[in-house]
């Protein structure tokens, strides 16, 4: 009898816990985090859209976590990786459209305008492009056919579903010097002009861009400008020019980068932010900093001094270094048709590897765990006086 008490009373008290656990959780509901938060897509649609990035991490194996934030917060989406020559097509005759492909299906289902990146770069590109079989450089006739035929095999497959595509990246050095990259060396100069004329020919309806990094440096602005505005004497259709955001909290001056979008828009193409992030940890140099890829230095403690925890007096850096440079976007956004972060969350940002490795770089609007930072709500502010 007494065992039988015993375990009547175990079921009873159980009952009773689970219940007063059940009783108190109802009544400590909270909304989810993405429901009671601004959507950037909404509060600057009076200005410019706002686009982010996926690549195949995000497609492959989806995290719903960071796609749900995707769609709640961006209407234009950029490919990372996955539309660069050695990604998509990696051998010759040989094409890897599996993640471009859902990259785009998941764009097109949640209504999304799609950003095709990069198609002409002097990086990502596998030195079987400006080859023969025996190693040997191709000539100028044979670069300039295998180059058409990357285009239109590309730009072809997703023709009308694409809005529009960065055509030539990164081919003017900071001291506005030509990049003498292997399309420059064996084409030469007219290879930008080719690879626009070669994506008109593959879709006529997608806009097509130049997109380039520290365009705040003057001699690299004035050769840019001096690009477009000689492909549009010569009848050849560029719509925009992507003018690269890699900043540093401070670096570049706010009058330098509002002088970099006005005189660009001199030339009467769009002006889009892209790339769009803001270091927050020491650059490794001497020297000035860049986006150049190829830029690497050895780890050390002392360029890595926050770890995962950013302190509060960085975090406030931060938010005013974006509400400052929002502040430039919003004033000037007759000019601007697109603002796209390099990046969803700190996670995933390309800035946790280069120029150093293994850092914990801080730079976009929500933290590893997607919750927004006060950067995001500095930025929502900008919008506010304005309308």
């Amino acid at each position: 009898m007494e065992k039988n008490n015993y375990q009547f009373l175990k079921v009873f008290y159980a009952a009773l816990f689970i219940l007063m656990i059940s009783i108190l959780n109802a009544g400590c509901k909270t909304e989810p985090v993405e429901e009671t938060i601004p959507r950037l897509k909404e509060e600057f649609d009076p200005y410019f859209l706002m686009g982010g990035v996926l690549n195949e991490r995000h497609v492959m194996q989806p995290d719903y976590k960071v796609l749900d934030l995707v769609k709640e917060q961006f209407s234009v989406l950029t490919a990372e990786n996955k539309m660069k020559w050695e990604s998509i097509h990696p051998l010759p005759g040989e094409f890897d459209f599996e993640a471009s492909d859902k990259f785009v299906e998941f764009a097109e289902e949640n209504n999304m305008k799609i950003i095709g990146h990069t198609l002409i770069w002097h990086s990502q590109t596998p030195d079987w492009v400006f080859e023969d079989e025996q190693g040997k450089l191709l000539n100028r006739d044979q670069l300039i056919e295998r180059m058409r035929n990357h285009i239109l095999s590309v730009v072809g497959r997703y023709k009308g579903r694409i809005h529009g595509w960065d055509v030539v990246n990164e081919a003017i050095l900071d001291n506005g010097r030509w990049r003498e990259s292997k399309w420059r060396q064996i084409i030469g100069e007219d290879y930008i002009q080719l690879a626009f004329q070669f994506a008109a020919e593959a879709d006529p309806d997608a806009e097509l861009y130049y997109n380039d990094y520290s365009l705040f440096h003057i001699e690299k602005r004035k050769a840019t400008i001096r690009l477009i505005n000689n492909l549009a004497d010569k009848g050849i259709k560029i719509s925009g020019i992507g003018m690269q955001g890699h900043y540093h909290l401070d670096e570049p001056g706010l009058q330098a980068i509002e002088e970099t979008i006005v005189e660009l828009s001199s030339t009467g193409a769009d002006i889009m932010i892209t790339e769009l992030d803001i270091s927050v940890l020491p650059w490794p140099s001497e020297e000035q900093f860049g986006a150049d890829v190829s830029t690497n230095f050895e780890y050390n403690e002392t360029l890595n001094p926050f770890g995962y925890q950013l302190p509060d007096s960085i975090q406030n850096q931060l938010a005013k270094r974006y509400a400052d440079i929002f502040n430039i976007f919003v004033r000037n956004s007759n000019v601007i048709s697109r603002v796209s972060f390099w990046g969803v969350h700190d996670g995933d940002s390309w800035l946790n590897s280069w120029p150093v490795n293994n850092r914990e770089n801080h730079p976009l609007l929500f933290d590893r765990n997607l919750l927004p930072k006060k950067a995001f709500h500095a930025v929502i502010e900008t919008t506010k006086g304005s309308r």
